[in-house]
């Protein structure tokens, strides 16, 4: 069997990172074909036109798509209901593109054009507030590397928010034991 290229395939796949397809988004997949782990027809997203760029990427047959992953629908995007809305953040948490804008316990809004229209955000949507809406045309290539260039930025800035917190926690630990050091040594000296 030839070696498959990860980035070739992951070229094709949408880039709505939707994690239908059972991964932690599209380059997951990607990986998940390339070493057989999965079979070329579980994106929804991509329907029955990804499945052929897959396989002649891959030299795998078209298989039809793997209905217990979702079907296939049209170019969507979220929509919040801004009466319902209570801004608990959950769907900005959710989104892979930051899609959505909005500070806590104020209205949430979906920017249009970084919307991939996976539904995350309307899964973890406790309110119920947020709809798919059809967009009106097909999800296109340009859309597809606008969307992965998105993800990239969103995981950048997400690791980069961990790396301070950790090193807050960090700082914050070393202040304790430093606090505790001195504590112990005013003891000491009281006992003496």
């Amino acid at each position: 069997m030839k070696e498959l290229d990860i980035y070739a395939i992951d070229a094709v796949l949408p880039q709505t990172q939707c994690e239908q397809c059972g991964f932690k988004g599209c380059l997951e997949y990607a990986k998940a074909i390339a070493s057989g782990e999965a079979n070329i027809n579980r994106c929804p997203a991509g329907g029955e036109v990804g499945i052929e760029q897959l396989s002649q990427i891959t030299g795998f047959p078209i298989i039809p798509l793997d209905e217990t992953r979702g079907e296939h629908v049209p170019f969507e995007i979220a929509v919040i209901d801004a009466k319902r809305c209570i801004g608990c953040k959950l769907c900005v948490r959710a989104c892979p593109t930051e899609a959505i804008v909005g500070c806590g316990k104020h209205l949430h809004q979906v920017d249009e054009d970084r919307c991939t229209g996976c539904c995350l955000c309307m899964i973890a949507c406790p309110m119920d507030c947020i709809e798919m809406k059809r967009v009106g045309r097909d999800w296109t290539k340009e859309d597809a590397d606008h969307a992965r260039k998105n993800y990239k930025i969103r995981n950048i800035r997400r690791a980069k928010r961990q790396e301070k917190a950790e090193q807050r926690l960090q700082e914050r630990s070393s202040q304790i034991d430093k606090k505790a050091f001195l504590l112990s040594l005013m003891k000491k000296a009281k006992s003496e």
